[in-house]
């Protein structure tokens, strides 16, 4: 079953059952937001990729050394969504685990540490993990 955006979500996704898919709640999956689904429902497919490739450029111009990407990919928040340790010992998630984002992982260079990007058309977060999320430290966090 193809979704909103073309692909083949559904098909994919072990949580279907949980999710009602895309077409059946009209771009909402999990009931939370799917940025490609909004986007196309705004201006078909040219205005999400548009948007994509803005987000793209948004996380490049960030400076940050070793990062670097040429694509985002739809990502679950349940699946992102880590949890981080603020310098006051409070603990925080920064995304909705029922939304879907743009985002990625890049291999820091020399390191057994990644970067993880999550993007929607609010915000962005790219923060540094170790191996199955382990240690996750905010890089940036910054509204668009």
């Amino acid at each position: 079953m193809l979704s909103i955006c073309g692909l083949n979500c559904c098909d994919e996704c072990d949580k279907k059952m949980d999710c009602g898919g895309c077409i059946t709640t009209e771009g909402r999956p999990f009931g939370g937001r799917c940025i490609a689904a909004e986007y196309i429902k705004k201006g078909k497919l040219d205005c999400f990729l548009n948007f994509k490739n803005d987000l793209i450029d948004d996380f490049n111009s960030l400076g940050i050394k070793h990062l670097h990407i040429s694509d985002l990919n739809l990502l679950n928040g349940y699946f992102i969504n880590l949890e981080f340790t603020l310098p006051n010992g409070q603990s925080v998630k920064l995304l909705e685990d029922n939304n879907i984002y743009l985002g990625n992982q890049v291999v820091i260079e020399g390191t057994k540490r990644c970067y993880g990007l999550a993007a929607d058309d609010n915000y962005l977060l790219v923060c540094e993990y170790g191996c199955g999320g382990s240690n996750p430290q905010i890089i940036v966090f910054k509204k668009r």
